[in-house]
């Protein structure tokens, strides 16, 4: 937030216009008007919606939702003396919480809204955005990785002192951008519209799994790079959890393709050792941090396993999953997938 003294011009431009009728009350809620309408450059950028026909008092409710404004009733005040009530144009626009509330005055004259939309599918790796964001938005892959590795700018967006990066918290959804958004940018708005998703009784329910945040998202990003079948979620889910409360490696095939840095098309068990903190065939536990981006479905089945006691599972060719409580139910299962698959090659009979 600027000073009074920054915006000694803007109280010098409005003070004659608000001395009409009370000098004393012009003067004190120029002062007013001073600190909240130069916001701060620093804060996350959010998308607000204008709806066409939108009137003023609309307007002002979206940016309030939003927290671009914390003081709708000055604003509204300081947006009728700028004529924004005749000349609002609706749109969608990213705006930075705490704006400058001229800035914000100027965009919603002059149009200035979301140019480009920018689409993160779930369970992409940070490396895969990176391609996306150079293939649709021009920001160097080099670029977009430095960002999204930089230890002060996770800090600066509270994300847990174990992440090494924000893999994980590049929230899986449609963005819509301005042109030319560089790559801290993206960075920023994509971790802060997680933070955004990430609901109040998520944080409760932590507890209740014994998960940090960091954990939880991990966990659900493991859950997100297995599940073809979305009925399946909660119940690898408790797979996994059920492991981890007896002690028994999580061996989930996705951390040893995330431990070579590549899509593997299938693990074979020659894949099975390959020496990485992430390779959970090797390491109990939880690797050392995420390996895809989740989505609000994954998230909450790591939050809200099913309670069943199944500890195993194999995957038929349709996507969905057999579970099992013992091992040799699993491998019962593992038998029918086989047979299932080799009836499916098998030649038919002509006419049939």
């Amino acid at each position: 937030m600027k000073t009074i003294a920054d915006c000694g011009l803007w109280i010098a431009d409005w003070t004659p216009a608000l001395r009409i009728r009370n000098p004393k009350s012009a003067i004190r809620n120029c002062l007013l008007l001073a600190l909240f309408a130069c916001g701060s450059p620093d804060g996350p950028r959010v998308t607000v919606t204008i709806p066409p026909g939108a009137t003023l008092e609309t307007a002002v409710d979206s940016l309030t939702a939003s927290r671009v404004i914390d003081h709708p009733d000055l604003f509204r005040w300081y947006a009728r003396l700028r004529g924004l009530a005749g000349s609002l144009k609706s749109g969608v626009y990213l705006l930075r919480q705490d704006e400058a509330w001229s800035d914000v005055v100027g965009a919603l004259e002059r149009g200035r809204g979301v140019e480009q939309r920018f689409t993160v599918r779930e369970g992409l790796r940070l490396g895969e955005i990176a391609d996306l964001a150079q293939r649709g938005l021009r920001i160097p892959r080099d670029s977009f990785l430095d960002a999204a590795q930089d230890s002060a700018l996770l800090a600066q967006l509270g994300l847990p002192d174990q992440a090494a990066s924000a893999e994980g918290y590049l929230f899986p959804t449609t963005y819509l951008l301005p042109l030319h958004i560089g790559a801290h940018e993206l960075v920023r708005v994509m971790t802060h519209q997680f933070i955004q998703q990430w609901s109040p009784e998520w944080q409760a329910r932590l507890d209740s799994v014994h998960f940090t945040r960091h954990q939880l998202v991990t966990l659900a990003s493991i859950i997100e790079s297995e599940v073809r079948y979305d009925p399946d979620r909660p119940f690898i889910s408790a797979v996994y959890q059920n492991r981890l409360k007896r002690g028994m490696r999580l061996e989930a095939d996705p951390t040893v393709s995330y431990a070579y840095g590549r899509r593997l098309r299938r693990v074979w068990e020659k894949n099975l050792a390959v020496r990485s903190s992430y390779n959970t065939y090797l390491h109990a536990g939880l690797p050392p941090g995420p390996i895809s981006q989740p989505g609000r479905a994954s998230l909450a089945a790591a939050l809200y396993p099913a309670d069943v006691p199944f500890l195993y599972f194999v995957a038929q060719a349709d996507g969905k999953h057999i579970f099992s409580a013992t091992y040799a139910e699993h491998l019962a299962a593992i038998r029918r997938v086989k047979e299932m698959r080799r009836a499916a090659r098998a030649p038919h009979p002509p006419g049939r």
